[in-house]
């Protein structure tokens, strides 16, 4: 059983940044991260494969960084240039084994 934890959320003004945390209870792969904004569905923001190849979609292209520390078991998300838009619950995941793992989810609040 893999557990997941994720910090760093809160209230940010149109602008601003915000680095999220999310941190593992055993060794890491893939890893990805979601967010689930009010009445949407859970939706990709991010990837890291264990080399490091990253996957960005567009809609946070160049404004986000996913990053890992393996001999932290933890990855990173670097959020610039935060948008209203970006407002949401957003979530660590990993899938071991045929089995998808999630973080109970942080709030990211983007507002004036």
């Amino acid at each position: 059983q893999v557990q997941l934890v994720e910090s760093g959320g809160g209230l940010v003004q149109p602008g601003g940044s915000l680095t999220l945390s999310c941190a593992a209870s055993g060794a890491i792969n893939t890893m990805a991260w979601y967010r689930q904004a009010p009445g949407k569905q859970r939706s990709l923001v991010a990837s890291i494969a264990t080399d490091g190849t990253r996957s960005t979609v567009a809609s946070v292209e160049g404004r986000f960084t996913i990053s890992r520390d393996n001999a932290k078991n933890t990855i990173y998300l670097q959020m610039n240039s935060l948008e209203p838009e970006d407002t949401a619950v957003y979530y660590c995941n990993m899938v071991s084994r045929g089995t998808q793992y999630w973080g109970q989810g942080t709030q990211v609040t983007v507002s004036s």
